[in-house]
């Protein structure tokens, strides 16, 4: 299977982007986050354009994909997951991985969510589990929110029946307990090709660590790569995995 996660920036290179889709329509899975979706209002007060509905235009260049959408803000704005629609689809769903019981409505400071889909290709399933990790405008530092909020994705991925690949933007920087937590006992795609950024031109603090693949034991990769295109201020992660062979259910 091949998939792609992204932090798609709320759409704010539209073109750039759906011209990205369209070249990689050959894959099976697309992950994206920071989703806007039949929005009438942002959900922030930052000046730089953004497209509301960037979703639907997505879809619309993948109409052979099963458009899974979990919101995370007023039911137009969070995590998306678009699978090939000749793939089954076992269970979908998503988990509260950080709550905000003070968020004004408006802002990065909202709750978090993992979004998942488990997917069947012949006798093989895997688990895909998207997420986009708190943001508390202190850096990509531990946190005690960030902390509980590791140890609820764990316990997710621990409980899981089948294989699994964990990826997104974690807003966590790899030296961090926060996401220590999270790579134990698992594949770590940015550790293992020595990747050194994952964050494009667009972005320009010092931090270049954001986005990553993790997966379990049980998944063979068969390549990984950080993509040059410069669609967001996140550049695209890239995936080719497969069950191992003698591993079935």
């Amino acid at each position: 299977m091949k998939l792609i996660s992204l932090n798609i920036w709320g759409g704010h290179l539209k073109s750039k982007l759906l011209d990205f889709v369209e070249k990689h329509k050959d894959v099976d899975v697309l992950c994206l986050q920071e989703v806007y979706y039949k929005a009438e209002a942002r959900i922030t007060d930052e000046t730089r354009e953004l497209s509301l509905d960037i979703l639907s235009e997505i879809h619309d260049l993948l109409p052979n994909f099963q458009l899974f959408f979990n919101p995370v803000v007023n039911d137009i704005y969070g995590l998306a997951t678009l699978v090939r629609s000749d793939i089954a689809i076992k269970d979908k769903g998503e988990v509260k991985i950080h709550h905000n019981p003070t968020y004004p409505g408006i802002g990065p400071t909202h709750s978090r969510i993992l979004q998942y889909v488990t997917c069947q290709v012949d006798d093989q399933i895997v688990t895909i589990a998207n997420i986009h990790g708190l943001w508390n405008g202190k850096g990509k530092g531990d946190s005690p929110e960030r902390i509980k909020q590791s140890m609820n994705i764990k316990k997710f991925v621990d409980s899981s029946n089948y294989p699994l690949v964990l990826c997104g933007d974690f807003n966590l920087t790899p030296t961090s307990k926060s996401f220590q937590i999270l790579n134990d006992n698992m594949q770590n795609c940015i550790s293992k090709y020595n990747i050194t950024s994952t964050r494009t031109s667009y972005y320009t603090k010092k931090e270049r660590y954001a986005d990553y693949m993790l997966l379990s034991k049980e998944l063979r990769i068969n390549e990984f790569k950080v993509l040059a295109d410069e669609v967001s201020d996140h550049s695209p992660l890239l995936l080719d995995f497969q069950v191992a062979k003698d591993l079935v259910f």
